[in-house]
């Protein structure tokens, strides 16, 4: 279900955070990205939490700070924060912080393997403060995270999706 940015809501919510370029999923590096599209990767988030009885709200942006807000406001209100930090990943100490001062799981999420990639990509400041990282399956990958995240609230789902 889609929920508004700040909406009250009485399901717990997944944050779902996405930075600088994934705007441009579908369009840049599609042999790196495929031609999914970041509406794409929202609506299978939201369609893999609804079972669960979570509800999303997402956000993208290209500057860190709109981030870093989007955490300080999940805070003692969202369930949990599911993000790709996209380049951020290998520099944010200030997205790092925020997210260490969230008590609820957080997924790290990438969709290609940074690992795989140029050397500078092999480091992420933000899996330290993860629950866990997911990398190199796509959409997939969002899927799994979605699952993680409702098995670590106890949460099942109720037509039939394994927890």
């Amino acid at each position: 279900m889609a929920v508004p940015f700040g909406a009250v809501t009485d399901r717990p919510i997944i944050s779902l955070l996405h930075g600088p370029n994934l705007n441009l999923l579908g369009q840049r590096e599609p042999h790196i990205y495929g031609t999914a599209t970041l509406d794409d990767y929202v609506d299978c988030v939201r369609t893999v939490a609804d079972p669960f009885g979570l509800d999303v709200e997402s956000t993208q942006s290209n500057h860190e700070g709109v981030l870093v807000d989007a955490i300080h406001a999940a805070r003692n209100r969202c369930a949990a924060v599911l993000i790709n930090p996209g380049a951020f990943t290998h520099y944010s100490w200030a997205i790092h912080d925020a997210l260490a001062a969230f008590a609820g799981p957080i997924l790290e999420v990438h969709i290609s393997n940074p690992n795989a990639r140029e050397a500078w990509r092999h480091t992420s400041v933000v899996s330290p403060v993860a629950t866990g990282t997911i990398v190199g399956l796509g959409m997939h990958g969002y899927e799994l995270a979605v699952q993680a995240i409702a098995r670590r609230l106890g949460l099942a789902a109720t037509t039939g999706t394994p927890s």
